[in-house]
């Protein structure tokens, strides 16, 4: 079935938007689908923990400022952790990673539930009559909505009912700090500290108190810098995040270069080891000096990769791109969005952030868990490591004694983990959004990155107590029928397009289960996108994990090499089984579902 018959068919009003948090960037004003008619209207479904959103923001930037008279994107602020629901935290992220359209805050997730949406980020498009003709899920999608929105401004200014002028974008006013969401720092030889500027694109020096600006860096060469890591001559590498990069960069002359990546974005296919400037990379977000060799939080496919400056090679030392939480050898570990590493002789520290957790790499490639249960268990409770709770940590920092301080990011905490005795302790309360610390001396800088900051802690003697709380992700369960059930990525080529399948399948799918005995057929890898599972009649209840991948490419015989995109999405469906319940699920990885018309 090609798209131009499925979206002839198909007619579906789009739900009106709703969102208990209100509008950002509209200067005020509240919208209504109503009062974008005759615009071509992109919904993005977005949470800002998600490293997969952030790169779908990035993709969006051309196509907004390309057809900005018709299209009109609009983001749809889902949360999955209880900090994201807060409004400030919105309006904070929408700075931090420059959104310059209109956001709506849903905290309730209304719109998502209208919508049916079942992962982040999902893009649905809206005519300019109000209909549905669109859905795409996770990233690679920048090609297919360009031909879209091109084709729906063609077909609706014949009718006359586009509308062409200006969007209801208002942006802020921008706020004047030495620091804006800074990310990471590090302790120079010098005595001085270097900070990620993160959302002003620099490196900042600063005096040993903190606060004195001693210069800024980086004027173009670094876009969103986060991790920082001092190599043994002084020089420090810096994790050039949105440029998918190494740089490093010289604090005694002032100079930087690219020493890793190729400022493209790795992709499912791509090579995961050689020659580090033909290497691409994917959201680096932390870096350490592990072993002889630069430590990469990969934190856009879930793994650990190293830099080896002797060789200057690159190659993946652990993680499979799955996105969860698994242990084991390094080759078969699962992180997700890792965000923080520290190191010591014997342990590389992980911040393994949407898993809520804190992981560990040993000297023979064995990684192992700390603290942390999954990708939706999260919450603030100290105690034993097995049960203690952490939300969306991004960084960790080993301590002089043997333990490390984990800064504990959206439950604004510095927390502390002890290895020989197996407790989690809070260090400290308070903070916002901590997201690195560095120790100087015998005290602890807290990099504030939401108070745009360093605030400088002397490590208490005692722990502060905190009342324990803990969380599930607020999604609704999918009631499912068990046994028999099939599932459907459902995958239509963009128009002018074709599957490519030049060199073999074109299409993959990765089918597991939390816990593994939900399912009891149907795992593993296969070239088909769709599957027949058997669900455990023995369970009330679970999460199905879907990964899935399309490759497509221009449909024009007489080209030899034809562009050619990626599109892949996971997913973590939570479900509830129930007889009488569904016994099919549909993932929408792009076009709109068959079974809806």
């Amino acid at each position: 079935m090609n798209d131009d018959s499925v979206r002839a068919r198909v007619r579906v009003r789009a739900p009106e938007l709703i969102g208990k948090g209100g509008w950002l960037n509209t200067g005020g004003d509240d919208l209504s689908l109503t009062d974008l008619r005759g615009k071509i209207v992109l919904l993005d479904f977005w949470t800002f923990c998600c490293v997969n959103c952030l790169h779908v923001l990035d993709e969006l930037r051309e196509l907004e400022e390309k057809h900005r008279d018709t299209l009109v994107i609009i983001g749809v602020h889902s949360p999955k952790f209880v900090h994201e629901a807060e409004h400030q935290a919105v309006v904070d992220a929408v700075e931090r990673y420059e959104v310059r359209h209109p956001v709506l805050d849903d905290p309730e997730l209304a719109t998502w539930k209208q919508y049916a949406v079942r992962a982040w980020p999902t893009l649905v498009v809206i005519d300019p009559e109000g209909y549905v003709v669109a859905q795409h899920a996770g990233e690679g999608h920048a090609n297919a909505l360009r031909a879209l929105v091109e084709e729906l401004e063609a077909e609706h200014g014949a009718k006359g009912t586009l509308r062409r002028g200006d969007g209801p974008y208002v942006p802020p006013e921008p706020v004047a700090t030495d620091l804006r969401f800074p990310g990471k720092a590090v302790l120079l030889p010098s005595g001085n500290l270097l900070v990620s500027d993160t959302t002003r694109h620099q490196l900042v020096e600063l005096e040993p108190d903190g606060e004195t600006v001693v210069r800024r860096i980086g004027d173009g060469e670094f876009r969103e810098p986060q991790g920082l890591a001092v190599l043994p001559d002084g020089k420090v590498v810096v994790a050039d995040t949105v440029h998918h990069a190494l740089r490093l960069f010289d604090p005694a002359t002032g100079a930087s270069e690219r020493i890793a990546g190729t400022g493209r974005q790795w992709w499912q296919g791509s090579p995961t080891a050689g020659p580090a400037l033909e290497v691409d990379l994917s959201s680096p977000w932390d870096v350490a000096w592990w072993r002889g060799k630069v430590w990469i939080a990969m934190a856009g496919v879930h793994q650990l990769w190293t830099y080896d400056p002797e060789t200057g090679t690159v190659g993946v030392a652990a993680g499979t791109t799955n996105e969860g939480l698994v242990d084991g050898p390094a080759a078969e570990a699962w992180f997700a969005q890792p965000s923080g590493l520290a190191a010591t002789e014997d342990r590389l520290w992980v911040a393994d952030s949407e898993t809520s957790a804190l992981r560990w790499v040993d000297p023979e490639g064995l990684v192992h868990t700390a603290v942390g249960t999954g990708l939706f268990d999260f919450g603030h409770r100290d105690g034993e490591a097995g049960q203690a709770l952490l939300q969306h940590p991004l960084g960790v920092t080993a301590l002089p004694d043997g333990s490390v301080a984990v800064s504990d990011t959206y439950n604004h905490a510095l927390r502390r983990f002890d290895p020989a005795s197996g407790e989690v302790t809070t260090l400290a309360t308070d903070l916002r959004e901590p997201s690195d610390a560095v120790v100087v001396g015998e005290d602890v800088v807290v990099v504030e990155s939401a108070r745009h900051k360093l605030t400088r802690l002397r490590l208490p003697e005692e722990a502060v107590q905190v009342e324990s709380v803990a969380h599930r992700t607020r999604r609704e369960a999918t009631e499912v029928a068990p046994g028999a059930f099939r599932l459907d990525v459902v995958f239509q080529a963009p128009k002018g397009q074709k599957l490519d399948e030049r060199y073999g399948p074109s299409t993959r799918l990765l089918v597991s289960s939390t816990p593994p005995e939900l399912l009891l057929a149907g795992e593993g890898t296969g070239t088909d996108l769709f599957r027949e599972l058997t669900l455990n009649p023995e369970l009330a209840e679970g999460v199905l994990h879907v990964s899935a991948m399309a490759a497509s490419c221009d449909d024009d015989p007489a080209n030899e090499y034809p562009a050619c995109h990626v599109h892949q999405q996971d997913w973590g469906v939570p479900l509830r089984l129930t007889e009488g319940g569904a016994t099919r699920l549909p993932l929408i990885l792009a076009g709109m579902d068959a079974a809806d018309g």
